[in-house]
Formats: C-alpha cells, sequence, structure tokens
C-alpha cells in the first residue's frame, strides 16, 4: 500500500478553536460527524453550551 502525504489528507476546521485538524485513521468511518479536533475541544464546547443556557434562562 502507498503511503499518503499527510498534506493530501482531508482537513477540517474545529468548531470551537477554530483551527484546521486533518483526517485520522481512527475517524475513518465517522469522518462525516467529526467535529472537534480533540476531546478538550468538545468538552469545552459542552461546557460554554450548558453555561450560556443557564445564563439565558
Amino acid at each position: 500500500m502507498r503511503m499518503r502525504k499527510k498534506s493530501d489528507l482531508p482537513q477540517k476546521t474545529c468548531q470551537h478553536c477554530g483551527l484546521p485538524f486533518t483526517w485520522r485513521k481512527k475517524w475513518e468511518k465517522v469522518w462525516d460527524e467529526v467535529k472537534y479536533c480533540s476531546d478538550r475541544c468538545r468538552s469545552e464546547r459542552k461546557r460554554t453550551e450548558k453555561s450560556a443556557e443557564e445564563g439565558a434562562a
């Protein structure tokens, strides 16, 4: 199997931090559903949404 260059892999922008991130093998089957670059960004996003809801109520 031929190796792919990292620059040839698909990229997305993280919805929390706004930084670009590259496709990973572990995301192969769920790439369309991946929104965040890391677990930290995913958990921070949940925390900020929750605090925004409490502040609006």
